[in-house]
């Protein structure tokens, strides 16, 4: 089997750690790998295969030899040095948001529209987190009738604000119970027995740039260029996994039935829904793993043609790393 090297462009973020993870797991066919990072970190040794792989610097010259580049760092990093990645004839799968919205540069989640990875000109962007975990456990509906619109709350974990969310909510645990200081410096406001409804700035219509993520990275993706979506994006005191309360509007009425066992038979999804015996997802029975699980399913009661649904996927994994490497999977 030909093997591919690949480098990781923020190899010591949390998404850059994941990433080295799930090609060990999925046995990807790396000759070899090249984990890049800031100065602070060149150096450091990271286990991958069980050898020692030694952390190198992300300048301009490191990729060369490369096939792909997977995007672990900031909108400002991957902008600086995505030309010199497609200038030395690797791909760039980008996690950030520096380029999702460019028209041309593929925004791909590949259980849905794998084949638009394969019109790259170097660049493929991740789509974000929440939007890939909400649109995977939708995507089967959106077969059995077009989405027209959806009304979405996401509950987002504090992971997915980096490696200190969950630091500062342990300690904001800790403080609560020995009655230390409580001190919030990742977050907007203590986090610990608390939610935010502020993930990302506000725009001038009062909505997140996070919650527009959903609409405008839907649309891409779904090839649904009307598509419209209302989102509230809140950050919640959860370690790990995302979890979305989404209603779907689509063009025709469907049944709970179809619906059901559409998802059942969908990729990327698992049917989790027996409320009889308090079976629906959760973030502790979707953490470290890829699968996006889906329950609460029910007809809406506001719009006929509608369906109301609850979801949660592990958004470091398939809300990152992983479709990141399934995109690279896709193209191999």
């Amino acid at each position: 089997m030909k093997k591919y090297n690949i480098g990781i462009l923020g190899a010591t973020g949390a998404v850059g750690r994941e990433m080295l993870k799930v090609l060990e797991e999925r046995s990807f066919p790396v000759g070899e790998i090249r984990l890049l990072a800031s100065e602070r970190s060149v150096g450091k040794l990271v286990k991958f295969k069980g050898e020692d792989i030694a952390i190198k610097l992300a300048d301009f010259g490191a990729f060369e030899g490369l096939d792909f580049v997977l995007g672990a760092a900031s909108n400002a990093v991957a902008k600086k040095f995505a030309p010199d990645i497609v200038k030395a004839g690797a791909v760039f799968i980008d996690n950030s948001s520096a380029f999702r919205m460019c028209d041309d540069v593929p925004l791909v989640v590949p259980e849905i529209n794998a084949e638009d990875a394969k019109k790259n000109k170097g660049i493929i962007a991740n789509p974000n987190c929440s939007t890939i975990i909400t649109l995977v456990a939708v995507n089967a509906i959106n077969k059995l009738s077009n989405i027209k619109g959806m009304v979405a709350s996401t509950y987002q974990a504090t992971s997915g604000a980096g490696a200190q969310g969950p630091i500062e909510l342990e300690e904001q645990m800790k403080a609560i119970v020995c009655g230390g200081e409580i001190k919030n410096e990742v977050f907007q406001y203590q986090i610990a027995e608390n939610l935010i409804p502020q993930i990302g700035s506000f725009n001038d219509d009062g909505y997140t740039t996070e919650e527009m993520k959903m609409q405008n990275e839907g649309r891409k993706i779904l090839h649904l260029p009307e598509l419209k979506v209302t989102c509230t994006c809140v950050r919640v005191p959860v370690v790990r996994s995302h979890s979305i309360s989404v209603t779907v509007l689509t063009e025709k009425e469907l049944t709970v039935d179809e619906v059901k066992n559409a998802i059942a038979n969908e990729k990327g999804c698992k049917l989790y829904d027996d409320v009889e015996n308090k079976i629906y997802p959760m973030p502790l029975v979707t953490s470290d793993q890829d699968l996006v699980f889906v329950g609460r399913i029910r007809k809406d009661l506001v719009f006929d043609n509608a369906i109301t649904l609850w979801c949660c996927g592990d958004q470091v994994r398939k809300g990152a790393a992983t479709n990141a490497i399934q995109i690279a999977e896709a193209l191999i």
